[in-house]
């Protein structure tokens, strides 16, 4: 090898060293979608225990570039209105960001919900009781959870929610949840 192509074949690993870099370090930095963009065509999967039915699951709801009907009919099942046996479809953003705050925070445990869907009438009932439920909730919606991770502090997950950016973060110490929404992006 002449010094000329040496030269040149040094120019070329320090340019692709120099590009992984440069793209290590925005998925570092971009808020929301850059985890999931970075890791492609992963299956997403998601795990949960709802304290209200002792129920469990464990499904993938994303895989090849595609939302699976079989694995939202599931998540939608658990995560329905415990008091009145009523589903609703989950805002598939909304699996998107705990499926990130999952991976962000590495934890092994599923995720233990509080709440997630609540009916018209489940809400109404709880708002009239306390004057921190929302009249207008996104949880009516199936845009909003309220989680806790057992492997994680609480103050982490929050913390790590809040960095994303995805939609509100509420924050319930004395209640033992975080609550995680995909409206517009406030924390409280």
């Amino acid at each position: 090898m002449n010094q000329r192509d040496a030269d040149s074949s040094i120019a070329s690993r320090r340019r692709f060293l120099q590009l992984g870099a440069a793209a290590a370090a925005c998925s570092l930095i971009l808020p929301g979608s850059a985890l999931a963009a970075s890791v492609g065509n992963v299956a997403r999967k998601l795990s949960f225990v709802n304290l209200h039915t002792n129920e469990k699951l464990s499904t993938v709801y994303w895989e090849n570039g595609a939302y699976l009907p079989e694995g939202l009919k599931q998540v939608n099942h658990v995560l329905r209105d415990w008091r009145t046996g009523e589903v609703m479809d989950i805002d598939v953003k909304l699996l998107d960001a705990l499926w990130e705050l999952h991976q962000r925070l590495g934890s092994k445990q599923p995720f233990e919900v509080i709440s997630g869907y609540r009916s018209p009438k489940t809400n109404a009932t709880l708002a009239s009781a306390s004057d921190g439920v929302a009249k207008k909730s996104l949880h009516m919606r199936g845009m909003a959870i309220d989680i806790n991770l057992p492997d994680r502090k609480l103050k982490t997950v929050r913390e790590a929610a809040m960095k994303m950016q995805r939609g509100g973060v509420g924050y319930y110490p004395k209640s033992g949840f975080v609550h995680v929404d995909t409206g517009r992006v406030r924390f409280w």
